[in-house]
């Protein structure tokens, strides 16, 4: 009801054993926490929050300019509302090593069952952008021993993404993989690669879970399931494609509105009050509230 019935060590558990089964894992990323309890009420097994639409949520870029301590008090109001692992974009850690560092624990804090940092320099783009800048390989290195130094629960995941790729080419974002690997990291996010073969290179280099990036309007082409688990790969990251649904009805539904000046016609594509109310729960918050208030004390107390 309020909260969810499990905790974070154990959504953290479920996280790693499912990811050790082999099997490919479909991550959507929430919007907020109302579509958070659709993606679990849908029957997916995790869920995540993107750094770029936690920026656009607040009317920002994807460029670095949320804090360490906006994205944990975001990320704990999605935590809070379903009892899935939760991944989350934690960019490039913030800051140097040492806010890295901090940005683990606040994010354990969080109730979070992992995250990912990337190798990118502030400030930052979006991984399908143009003009990165990515850091050394000796300065992502530090930035993963921090991080894995300030876990305190060793079953928070801690995933680094390269985002090398498309700045020093294949070869180099691999070697950049391999290097955060023996540097701690638990898996590997390789940012806008560029076909199958692609793909299929990091999976025969890299024995650790592979996470797929699956963003529309990207470099990356958007692969089906079926595909991604022959090539081995563990997580297909659906990260802004709820953001970019929901935003694209909202407009037509905004153009609509102002063109007939009546949502008569928009109806038919309305979430409806009761499913609303059947996703909120809101006969488990009725029932708790009557049990409380007819309550009475028994004789003799």
């Amino acid at each position: 009801m309020l909260h969810t019935r499990t905790t974070p060590a154990e959504r953290r558990r479920a996280l790693r054993e499912r990811l050790a089964t082999g099997r490919l894992l479909p991550m959507p990323g929430a919007l907020n926490p109302l579509s958070a309890r659709l993606i679990q009420d849908t029957g997916f097994e995790a869920a995540y929050l993107s750094g770029a639409v936690l920026a656009a949520d607040l009317g920002l870029p994807d460029i670095g300019l949320t804090t360490s301590t906006e994205i944990a008090a975001r990320a704990q109001q999605t935590t809070r509302a379903i009892d899935l692992p939760v991944l989350i974009d934690a960019d490039t850690g913030f800051g140097e090593p040492m806010n890295a560092a901090r940005t683990v624990q606040l994010m354990e804090d969080a109730g979070l069952a992992g995250l990912h940092l990337e190798d990118q320099v502030n400030p930052k783009r979006c991984g399908h952008l143009d003009g990165k800048t990515v850091t050394s390989r000796e300065e992502m290195v530090r930035r993963i021993k921090g991080a894995v130094d300030a876990r305190r629960d060793p079953d928070f995941l801690l995933m680094a993404r390269t985002d090398a790729r498309s700045v020093e080419g294949l070869d180099a974002a691999v070697d950049r993989a391999k290097a955060y690997v023996d540097a701690g990291a638990d898996a590997i996010f390789p940012e806008a690669l560029a076909g199958e073969a692609e793909f299929e290179a990091f999976r025969e280099a890299v024995d650790v879970p592979l996470l797929a990036n699956l963003t529309e309007f990207g470099k990356t082409p958007l692969l089906d399931t079926r595909t991604l688990e022959d090539l081995g790969y563990n997580i297909a990251l659906y990260p802004v494609t709820l953001l970019r649904l929901a935003m694209g009805a909202v407009e037509d539904g905004l153009r609509t509105l102002a063109a007939e000046g009546t949502q008569e016609s928009l109806l038919p594509r309305m979430q409806t009050r009761s499913r609303l109310y059947e996703l909120l729960g809101y006969g488990d918050y009725a029932a708790f509230d009557s049990a409380v208030h007819d309550f009475t004390l028994p004789p003799g107390t």
